[in-house]
């Protein structure tokens, strides 16, 4: 064996070092995958501790004001639904529609406008107004239907509550309380097709049965007569008549006279029965209605609701003064730019002075003030001094009852966080909250109630401010932790590709200490086990989640195999300030720039989808005047390039929810028939092309020599069988099962026909285009198909811009094969190290992957995506099936990229698995964006849509992974001409 020397024995040797090499490359990234899927499942479930943690604690007690109550009994009426201009505007006629409410405004009560706080629907409405505190946003585990916290609320501190109402909103407060007589009408009754103000004559009918029945009942009529009772009536015909009618519709308008006389009715009836004028009551409503018939979100039209309180403890109308303002220098929990707008002239109450409140403000209203009872303990609200007739001892005792009730709250919160922290810092603002309280009742002794009113509204304030940093204590701790243990994952990704994908180990380190042979760590190893122990520890005497243990143990981890690698950061750092030239340092920080600046642009367009038309738009030309300056018009590469990218601009500029056009989707299959004669075309006739030649191979044949006709003529069947299927569906006639078939014949075959076809990459990417385009086709609705066309061309433009670099570079294979071997990188067969400029490669990946998340819809929400766009498979109602084909619809764009990303590393010969560790980094820039991004505030689907866009991009390590596996079936036989291959042709 000797004798061979070096032709012998070396190269086996090399080629056993070669393979031992790739195999440890191989385990390294699958578990530096698992690594990172792991994290980012923990990392994801952080929102949930940071800001979806429930603000309801237990264990306060009730505080009891010390004074007499003015009313022995409560009348609270919600009109779900109603708006406030329409309720204090009048009709066309010029007659106002609230007669009664109105006359109550002008001659015995107090009125103005309550804000809603986001998300402006029915459970979180009655709960601020009842309980007194706005959603809680731990709800989002309970998908918005029920609060997950048991609550306090004014019902529970009555001695009886008479409910009558809807069956969504009545149970949620009476259905577990003793001292309730409660009724609810089937959901049966909430019909949209009909008028729903019947529900409100329903409730009232109900009360008004009741109330006649215990004139002949002595136990009712004792239950009755009780002290502290609460007379609730849910009326949701508004709210009903909104969303089939719209607020502007007849039937929603004659609703509001509706409840008007039911309230005239209540009143009226109440009167006449007690004969002692001690009923206090309260007329609002838990949201308004937008325009389109909708609510949820912060518009003042679902913000901005009456109230009206009039009757027992309640101060009468007061006229308007020149310097009255009406929000009292109060901060309203509705953002928006209104409440600085004076009172509209049309609803003509300029002349009687407005009192607008937050609707939290209603609860202690309600049950510590004029009924005299406890505040709920949980309520938030304040006690909005402008509508109760008290003297000023009186007014000053409620407002510290409901200062105490606060404070209370704040103390449990402290005294909880307090006995689960190892190092606890206080509020320090009431640190001495027992001295103010002090002085408040010093002071009431005096008789000085001026001051004492300032300080308990001081001690109020300080103690919701309290509230909320009890509420965030932990925020800061742990999204440090979580923000370092996203950098660590970014920096050891950047490690991995350094060390496995460039030349740049070869540069620094001497052979010994390169990466496959570099010593173990043990010391940094040990140090690390001894800060995660040590971190435990605190962590196990605070009695922290065990999901802290989990972010902590993470992130220490991350941060100790970096400090692992000190041997090569070290060498890093001393190559940087010993070698590396001013201009590379330039190079460096411009394309760092530029691809965060790009990632940016990505993390914006998630909530305004034009970024991309202008991204189109600007790229279309620049990339074109980029190559004019190289290869000439007459190549053209440069017209395509820009033709593909304006035209790809258009669908982000139309509508998100996409209109139903047969035609249209009929005629994309035409459209795609012509891009893939097209791409035929230049296969055939640019083999000896130079600019083409990269994409070309000669001796590259298909399996079935008439592929591409079958492929057309599959697209072309589809395109029939849509506008059958379709007109089948329209004229209420059955979908037949010869047409079901065909479909998914159709759907199946061309899926695989791209296997047979040649391997060149022009010709395998044509035939995946044409192959996927009959099931995507099937499952169109409108102008979604003609975005399939649309985004192949872009993608082939990218294709042909990165080819037509190839041709102006021409790299030097031999080069980089040389610096991969002399710095023990173990790359593919044929494959070179990544350079700098290959930094452009995921990041324009990204940008196509996120455009075909939201070119035609909004992949957040699966309820953006139409439904009939299944029933070409399918008409009989089965929901896994037909989620599953919506999913497959969803997925096809992103198939089309991942096809064209794999087939562009095989271009330019640069490893895949490098890209991909590159396009996570990227990806992760993004992620860190979207998590301070999250929130717990705002409508449902606000909220909703933040945390599906952190769960989105933090989910795309194992999307993209499983996209790469799927279509790795149609590109692992992709072959492109070498350089070297191109070199010889061209001599």
């Amino acid at each position: 064996m000797e004798e061979h020397g070096i032709l012998g024995v070396r190269p086996r040797k090399q080629s056993a070092a070669r393979i031992r090499g790739r195999k440890w490359l191989k385990r390294r990234e699958i578990w530096l995958v698992a690594l990172g899927i792991a994290l980012h499942a923990v990392y994801m479930l952080s929102i949930f501790d940071i800001y979806f943690k429930s603000p309801i604690v237990h264990g306060m007690d009730p505080v009891s004001p010390r004074y007499t109550p003015p009313a022995k009994r409560l009348v609270l009426l919600v009109a779900d639904g109603l708006r406030a201009d329409k309720f204090f505007e009048p009709d066309s006629d010029g007659n106002y529609r609230a007669p009664f409410l109105r006359s109550v405004i002008r001659g015995q009560g107090r009125w103005g406008v309550s804000h809603a706080r986001p998300p402006t629907e029915s459970r979180p409405g009655h709960v601020a107004i009842i309980a007194g505190f706005y959603e809680d946003p731990s709800a989002v585990t309970k998908g918005w239907k029920a609060n997950p916290v048991e609550f306090d609320s004014v019902f529970n501190k009555s001695r009886h509550i008479f409910s009558y109402g809807s069956p969504d909103i009545v149970p949620i407060f009476c259905k577990a309380l003793p001292h309730s007589t409660w009724k609810s009408y089937p959901h049966e009754f909430e019909d949209f097709a009909t008028d729903a103000s019947f529900l409100d004559e329903w409730s009232f009918d109900q009360f008004k049965s009741i109330v006649n029945r215990s004139k002949e009942d002595p136990k009712l009529k004792q239950l009755f007569h009780q002290d502290q009772n609460v007379i609730f009536l849910h009326l949701l015909g508004c709210d009903s008549n909104g969303h089939a009618h719209r607020p502007f519709s007849p039937i929603y308008l004659n609703n509001v006279k509706v409840v008007d006389r039911i309230a005239e009715g209540v009143y009226n009836l109440l009167e006449n029965y007690f004969h002692d004028n001690q009923t206090a009551y309260i007329f609002t409503a838990d949201h308004g209605m937008s325009d389109k018939g909708s609510h949820g979100d912060g518009h003042w039209s679902n913000t901005d609701t009456p109230l009206v309180v009039w009757g027992a403890g309640v101060k009468n109308p007061k006229p308007a003064s020149n310097n009255n303002n009406q929000n009292h220098g109060e901060r309203f929990v509705d953002e928006h730019d209104m409440h600085d707008t004076p009172t509209p002239d049309d609803w003509g109450l300029s002349d009687i002075e407005r009192v607008d409140v937050n609707q939290a403000d209603i609860a202690p209203l309600m049950v510590s003030t004029l009924l005299g009872l406890p505040c709920p303990v949980n309520s938030v609200g304040s006690l909005p001094l402008d509508y109760i007739d008290f003297n000023k001892g009186n007014e000053v005792e409620a407002v510290l009852a409901n200062a105490k009730q606060i404070l209370n709250q704040f103390l449990r919160k402290s005294q909880m966080k307090q006995a689960s922290s190892f190092r606890f810092k206080p509020y320090e603002p009431l640190a001495h909250y027992t001295s103010i309280l002090d002085d408040i009742e010093s002071l009431i002794s005096k008789g000085d109630y001026e001051n004492a009113m300032k300080l308990s509204q001081n001690l109020r304030s300080l103690g919701l401010d309290g509230l909320h940093y009890f509420q965030t204590y932990d925020w800061f701790m742990l999204m440090t932790v979580i923000v370092l243990g996203y950098f660590g994952w970014m920096l050891c990704l950047i490690l991995h590709v350094l060390q496995s994908y460039t030349s740049l180990p070869g540069k620094i380190l001497k052979k010994e200490e390169a990466v496959f042979t570099r010593e173990h760590s043990s010391k940094v190893y040990l140090c690390g086990s001894f800060i995660m122990a040590l971190i435990f520890i605190v962590l196990y005497l605070e009695h922290s989640p065990p999901l802290y243990h989990a972010y902590f143990a993470m992130t220490v981890f991350l941060w100790t195999n970096i400090f692992s690698e000190y041997r090569f950061l070290r060498a890093i750092w001393k190559y940087f300030l010993q070698t590396i030239e001013s201009r590379h340092i330039i190079e460096l920080f411009a394309t760092c720039i530029v691809s965060i600046i790009i990632l940016e642009l990505l993390v914006r367009s998630f909530t305004e989808r034009i970024i991309y038309t202008w991204c189109f738009l600007i790229v279309g030309v620049v990339s074109s005047l980029f190559l004019y300056k190289s290869i000439p018009w007459k190549s053209g590469i440069p017209i395509f390039l820009w033709l593909a990218c304006w035209f790809l601009s258009v669908f982000t500029l139309m509508p998100a929810e996409i209109p139903d056009n047969t035609v249209l989707v009929s005629i994309s299959g035409l459209i795609i028939v012509a891009i893939g004669g097209f791409s035929r075309y230049l296969d055939k006739h640019t083999k000896d092309n130079k600019y083409w030649q990269y994409l070309v191979n000669r001796y590259s044949k298909p399996k079935l020599p008439f592929l591409f006709h079958l492929q057309a003529l599959l697209v072309g069947l589809s395109s029939v069988l849509v506008y059958i299927s379709t007109s089948h569906r329209t004229e209420k006639r059955e979908l037949l099962a010869l047409h079901q078939v065909m479909n998914w014949s159709i759907a199946g075959l061309s899926m695989a026909l791209p296997l047979f076809s040649a391997t060149d990459l022009l010709s395998r990417l044509t035939s995946i285009f044409l192959g996927f385009a009959p099931p995507f086709l099937l499952l169109s609705i409108g102008y979604e198909a003609v975005f399939y066309g649309a985004l192949g061309l872009a993608l082939f433009g990218w294709i042909s811009f990165e080819n037509a670099i190839l041709y102006v570079n021409k790299p030097n294979k031999s080069l980089t094969s040389f610096e991969a071997e002399n710095g023990n990188i173990i790359l593919e067969e044929g494959d070179r190290c990544l350079q700098l400029s290959d930094m452009r490669i995921p990041v324009v990946f990204l940008v196509f992957f996120n455009i075909a998340f939201f070119g035609t819809g909004n992949f957040a929400s699966i309820a953006s995506f139409e439904i009939s766009s299944v029933y070409r498979f399918i008409t009989i109602f089965s929901p896994f099936l037909m989620a599953a084909l919506l999913i497959f619809k969803l997925f096809i764009p992103f198939m089309l990229v991942i096809c064209a990303f794999s087939a562009i590393t095989k271009l330019v010969k640069v490893p895949r698995s490098g890209c991909y560790f590159l396009v996570i980094l990227c990806s992760d820039v993004m992620t860190i964006h979207f998590f301070f991004l999250v929130k717990n505030t705002g409508s449902w689907m606000e909220i909703g849509n933040s945390i599906s866009h952190f769960g989105i991009v933090s989910a795309q390590v194992v999307f993209v992974l499983l996209l790469f596996a799927l279509t790795n079936v149609y590109t692992k036989d992709i072959q492109t001409r070498s350089t070297d291959q191109v070199s010889r042709k061209t001599m």
